[in-house]
């Protein structure tokens, strides 16, 4: 029965928000705030998996570990990321990660005068072939 109560109030609340998920479980965590057998119903499934994990947290110390440090410093953050980031992706000379090298980049070189001339008599082959066709 908590089950499909349960399902009936998800059910009505994504009809109030018009389909709407994020809205309806606003209203969902509102409702069983209030409701104790709504929350009850809700738990129920999980209640295994919450218990043994409180338990665990406290035999191993770590919750009064979380009580002597409640709150640690959030890590400072770089107002300017998304621009180094674009910068970053447009730029020529990035590290690729993985592919790091300690020397310069190579730069491209010369083809040689032999090379050159193979593809000049390659094409020239290929156009005479194409107008005797």
């Amino acid at each position: 029965m908590s089950k499909e109560y349960a399902e009936s109030k998800i059910k009505d609340a994504l009809k109030l928000c018009n389909g709407n998920i994020g809205l309806a479980r606003q209203h969902i965590v509102a409702l069983a705030q209030e409701e104790t057998f709504l929350l009850k119903a809700l738990v129920r499934p999980h209640l295994e998996g919450i218990v043994s994990y409180q338990v665990e947290r406290v035999a191993s110390g770590r919750a009064e570990r979380e009580e002597k440090h409640p709150e640690l410093p959030s890590p400072k953050i770089d107002d300017d990321f998304g621009m180094k980031l674009l910068r970053a992706a447009v730029s020529q000379d990035v590290k690729v990660f993985g592919r790091d090298s300690m020397r310069q980049p190579r730069k491209r070189k010369v083809a040689s005068k032999q090379h050159i001339e193979a593809i000049h008599k390659m094409a020239s082959s290929r156009r005479q072939q194409d107008k005797q066709e």
